[in-house]
């Protein structure tokens, strides 16, 4: 599938990487809409973005909501071939903190809306996509998740997190297998340290010390080259069932 042919679904899709997807969408001729929680940064990319971009609001976590979204979405763009989970939460924490062990809310919470919100989207996207007229290939859609490096190297404090994303990755293979019977290919990729808007709001001394901590390039990771690996995936149609690392060839260490 080309990226210009898609009619894509981006979760988180208002900052971030998300939006970084969304802009490579739509500069390659495709069409996109972003699901989020917050109206005004959405209000926002969609302006910049322009008219081949719309936006729904939705709650990863609510089912009814996800369904909704990409009901709208399929209705607004003429169905759905592609869909990119890039909603989530970082949920550092420790198991035993300095105020007592964490609360099993928290840790609840990060796991709705990284893997259980990735889930519900899947589904919702993978309904839409069964309908679609398969390409001379028999491919009918797309599904990209984002894992994280975190999913095999967990940090202090990534307990919840790191859980999440190996879930993410874990589930990967299986979803490709059971979907291939309708032509939807399922892969994730696993960034490691990125510049997006969460690590930009620390100082600039951390995220240079971070990105030094990269053996090659020596920096962090831009959301375009996020963008662009999506696309790859997209356009290679023989990418399924796999995790891919993006991450300068780093490994992280324990804290």
């Amino acid at each position: 599938m080309k990226i210009a042919d898609a009619r894509a679904v981006v979760t988180g899709g208002a900052s971030g990487l998300g939006l970084a997807v969304a802009r490579q969408i739509v500069t390659a001729g495709g069409r996109v809409t972003l699901l989020d929680v917050q109206e005004g940064p959405a209000a926002a990319a969609v302006a910049s973005l322009g008219a081949r971009a719309g936006f729904a609001k939705c709650d990863v976590t609510s089912e009814e909501e996800v369904n909704a979204a990409m009901a709208t979405a399929r209705e607004a763009m003429g169905g759905i071939n592609l869909l990119v989970n890039c909603a989530g939460v970082i949920g550092a924490g420790r198991v035993l903190g300095k105020s007592g062990p964490m609360a099993g809310d928290f840790f609840t919470r990060v796991v709705h809306i990284n893997l259980i919100g990735t889930f519900l989207c899947d589904k919702a996207a993978a309904a839409a996509m069964q309908l679609n007229t398969p390409n001379a290939e028999g491919e009918r859609g797309v599904i990209v998740h984002t894992s994280s490096v975190a999913a095999f190297e967990g940090q202090i404090g990534q307990a919840a997190y790191a859980a999440t994303k190996a879930g993410v990755a874990g589930m990967t293979l299986p979803i490709a297998r059971e979907l291939a019977m309708f032509g939807i290919r399922v892969c994730s990729i696993a960034p490691g340290i990125f510049g997006t808007p969460m690590l930009a709001a620390m100082p600039q001394d951390v995220q240079d010390s971070l990105g030094k901590q990269v053996p090659f390039p020596p920096r962090l990771g831009r959301p375009e080259e996020f963008a662009s690996m999506v696309q790859t995936i997209v356009e290679n149609s023989y990418l399924n069932g796999e995790t891919i690392r993006l991450d300068g060839a780093i490994r992280m260490q324990p804290k």
